[in-house]
């Protein structure tokens, strides 16, 4: 367990040194709409919401979109009449993705160990840092935040703690003051936890929360309040984990050790309802391409695809196909997945969107080499992709497209 020790005065903050474990995680603000007017000045300061694929609902707003009213989840319908003073943007989700990298690289400059934990958030472990930039915590918390908004012109709001839940904890904190870095050191920790909702507790969902509530527990300094005996019980390891992360132990340390997602998926809504099998099959073709170059930059292969179509009135369809050989080849998904279209597809049935997830992983470094495989063919896939990825990296994403053969009727 580590102790927070050391309490200083910085200014009129209250700032903890820690000798053994620090952990900041650091959020970006309104990371979609932070993107969007990073690279259109004329968006600062101005109500901006994000919507999903073909503008279906609101995904991320600026604060100025927030004092309008507007919510999370929102569908347009709903806000074009009453909001019409907000600006309007379709997710662009290649930018975020590239901002994302630019963020991330820039707390690897601080921090030889970072966690990413999604795609505008990342665990960083601070231990120790005070000594090599000869100032305290809070204060290295600050000049990330500035160089990562002077570099990427993202805001980011810092939490810092001796664990991850307090971390996560003082970063929503942090979001709501000024300067944007808010800490919890060991003399924190209680009074904070006295004033926060047990909903408010990271990894609590709604099942959980409404169980605690149940047993009289509304505040997180209830929750750590329990025996270690009763929260095994009653919630499991998971519990246990709560509790002492809650009480600044840190049981989850901060991992920079890449680790492969438990899927990939990739899915739009259609431009329109469509019964159309050859407009299907090109919506699938860009994802699954999009799919097979996420995949490949994490060096790694798939035996899992799958396909769905959702209809128009929001019924879902789906089949899966296991493969005996990992792959990361789009032309060899896309045959896979116009076999299970042809299946699926019903010309009768008009179709909103379609979507392709890629599943079961296995690194390439850790591929096992088959008897029965074909090395020269494999070769030649492998040149394939590398060439694909070399002209998009060059030229710019969806600069290739693939094709499907149009069978005669």
């Amino acid at each position: 367990m580590s102790e927070f020790v050391e309490e200083i005065t910085k200014k009129d903050k209250n700032v903890t040194m820690a000798k053994k474990n620090v952990i900041a995680l650091v959020d970006c603000d309104s990371f979609f709409v932070s993107c969007e007017q990073a690279v259109n000045s004329e968006l600062k300061g101005k109500p901006v919401c994000v919507m999903s694929a073909r503008g279906q609902c609101v995904i991320s707003r600026s604060r100025e979109a927030k004092k309008l009213g507007i919510r999370m989840g929102m569908p347009y319908f709903q806000v074009e009449g009453q909001m019409k003073k907000a600006v309007y943007l379709t997710a662009n989700h290649d930018l975020y993705k590239d901002f994302s990298k630019k963020v991330m690289a820039v707390l690897k400059d601080f921090s030889p160990k970072v966690e990413v934990y999604s795609i505008d958030e990342a665990f960083v472990d601070l231990t120790g840092l005070e000594r090599l930039y000869k100032k305290d915590y809070f204060e290295i918390a600050e000049m990330i935040r500035a160089e990562i908004l002077e570099r990427i012109g993202i805001p980011v709001s810092i939490g810092i703690s001796s664990s991850k839940s307090l971390a996560k904890l003082a970063s929503d904190k942090a979001k709501n003051i000024t300067g944007g870095v808010f800490l919890i050191g060991s003399k924190k920790i209680i009074p904070v936890l006295e004033k926060t909702s047990i909903d408010e507790i990271w990894g609590i969902g709604k099942n959980l929360s409404l169980f605690f509530r149940k047993n009289g527990i509304i505040t997180a300094y209830e929750l750590v309040q329990q025996s270690d005996i009763w929260l095994n019980k009653q919630v499991g390891v998971r519990g246990l984990e709560m509790k002492h992360e809650l009480l600044g132990e840190m049981v989850s340390p901060v991992s920079d050790e890449v680790k492969l997602p438990k899927s990939i998926q990739n899915t739009c809504a259609l431009a329109k309802f469509t019964s159309d099998k050859d407009y299907l099959k090109n919506s699938l073709n860009y994802h699954i391409h999009r799919a097979c170059v996420r995949l490949r930059s994490l060096d790694a292969k798939c035996f899992g695809v799958s396909i769905f179509l959702r209809t128009k009135d929001f019924k879902v369809f789906s089949e899966k196909r296991v493969l005996n050989k990992a792959t990361d080849f789009e032309l060899e998904i896309s045959d896979i997945i116009f076999e299970l279209l042809e299946k699926l597809y019903r010309p009768n049935i008009l179709y909103r969107s379609t979507g392709v997830i890629l599943d079961t992983f296995e690194f390439n470094s850790e591929a096992q080499l088959s008897l029965f495989g074909n090395s020269e063919e494999d070769e030649k896939k492998a040149k394939l992709t590398k060439c694909f990825d070399k002209l998009e990296s060059r030229f710019g994403k969806n600069i290739i497209q693939t094709g499907f053969i149009q069978k005669d009727v």
